[in-house]
């Protein structure tokens, strides 16, 4: 009996999802809120990026509900809309970390044979 492939609808999903993590002030702000909710103004502080760029990464990480905002008075605060974000942030850093790992190994055995 031929095995189920996932079907594609499942795959694009889980494609626009990585896409939405795809940019490195997107990361940041995943990694600042996975020590608890943040107004936008403290994560422009904490980044030390310009207003406009923090709301506008918040914004698309919010249409992908990988963000969730409440107000608070005057001031919105984000958060992770689910407590394994920040799970998945520390496997992707455990991976590259592995991977620098490894490239500085291959360094170093490099400068050993040009001795």
């Amino acid at each position: 009996m031929p095995s189920i492939a996932p079907s594609d609808a499942l795959q694009t999903l889980k494609a626009e999802f990585f896409r939405a993590l795809a940019h490195p002030i997107r990361i940041r702000l995943l990694e600042e809120l996975s020590r608890g909710a943040q107004s936008v103004q403290a994560l422009q502080q904490r980044l030390g990026v310009d207003q406009p760029i923090v709301s506008q990464q918040l914004a698309k990480l919010r249409a992908h509900h990988i963000v969730v905002a409440r107000k608070d008075g005057t001031t919105v605060v984000y958060a992770l809309a689910h407590p394994k974000l920040a799970d998945l942030l520390r496997v992707a850093k455990d991976v590259i970390n592995g991977r620098l790992v490894g490239t500085q190994t291959l360094l170093r055995e490099l400068r050993r044979d040009r001795r």
